[in-house]
């Protein structure tokens, strides 16, 4: 995803110098290469290559040994955080992007973790510093989620949603309609590069969850973990199972939802039978859905079909051109039914 976004920066480098917007990338960090800085660029065709390692580097570019360090000798006006989820507690990405707005740079994120566990403590802190925290990438890929509601539906009163968030169950889904196994589909979508080595996060319906409680804290302004979503993945599910509610005319979704009640905000994330009059039904391979159900807008849907390798990464392009446009952090209020 990294190397895609730098394919897209460079890609879009006309478009965005006609916006006013300049960049260069001063630095760069992974487990595998460490903590390299340079302040007067990096070349990109360097850092696209595929086999990179800290020896491709000026020994003097890789002088840096923690964060704080790091985003001091890059310079850093931006950080793009792109580490591997954390479902306990958000961690490392929530101590990067607390760094980086305490350097006084943007922050954003692919990284559910943050915005699920310290979502609000982040948010303030970008907005005492006059900088953004930006995660637009985390839920439905680069779709414009987050935005629409903070910046294009103002005094909208969300009242819930219900949808197929996580594309690595639907695709396993499909493929077990299509006569394998559980285990035969995980093994394909795992082929084709949709699922993990190891998949459980997706099968088990933790990434699921975490989405619907990246949304439920952000849209709907309450408290809420990825363990208060009531959660049941689809491993339990046969491929008769599958197959046999397939031919009733009910195909399986592993589907999410949260609703606002009296008690507070109920949240789940299970298979169900969902009959042909349902939209959902027809959400196949990796695409996704979401339906809004709000005061004004009873019925707003959200559909991504089949994204592309590109499709986070312009995610956060478009955060970091909403970061530089627009700088000053705007907090919304919390959204009441």
């Amino acid at each position: 995803m990294n190397r895609a976004l730098l394919r897209l920066l460079e890609d879009r480098n006309a478009e965005l110098r006609a916006r006013g917007i300049s960049c260069r990338v001063t630095g760069v960090a992974s487990r595998r290469l460490g903590w390299i800085a340079n302040p007067a660029g990096i070349d990109g065709t360097v850092l696209t290559r595929e086999r990179l390692t800290a020896e491709d580097f000026p020994p003097d570019w890789r002088t840096s040994t923690n964060v704080r360090q790091w985003l001091a000798a890059a310079h850093a006006d931006i950080l793009f955080e792109a580490t591997s989820l954390n479902v306990e507690n958000g961690q490392p990405a929530v101590d990067h992007l607390r760094a980086a707005l305490e350097h006084g740079a943007h922050a954003i994120t692919a990284n559910k973790g943050p915005v699920v566990h310290q979502y609000r403590e982040l948010r303030d802190l970008a907005g005492a510093r006059g900088k953004r925290f930006l995660f637009e990438s985390t839920v439905l890929d680069g779709i414009p989620i987050f935005s629409l509601f903070g910046e294009n539906l103002p005094l909208i009163h969300l009242h819930g949603f219900r949808g197929i968030l996580n594309s690595t169950t639907n695709v396993i889904l499909g493929a077990m309609e299509d006569g394998l196994s559980f285990e035969a589909a995980l093994g394909r979508a795992q082929e084709i590069g949709v699922a993990e080595t190891d998949a459980r996060h997706d099968t088990d319906g933790w990434d699921a969850a975490v989405k619907v409680t990246a949304l439920a804290v952000v849209l709907m302004g309450e408290t809420l973990r990825p363990a208060d979503v009531e959660r049941e993945g689809i491993a339990r599910l046969t491929g008769d199972d599958v197959r046999a509610a397939r031919a009733a005319g009910t195909p399986y979704k592993l589907v999410c939802s949260a609703r606002r009640t009296e008690g507070g905000v109920v949240a789940k994330v299970a298979p169900e039978r969902v009959p042909w009059s349902d939209p959902l039904a027809w959400v196949a391979g990796t695409s996704s859905v979401v339906y809004f159900e709000t005061d004004i807008f009873p019925g707003l849907c959200i559909t991504e079909v089949n994204p592309g390798l590109y499709a986070t990464a312009y995610g956060m392009l478009a955060d970091f051109i909403r970061a530089v446009e627009r700088p000053t952090n705007e907090l919304p209020a919390k959204r009441t039914s």
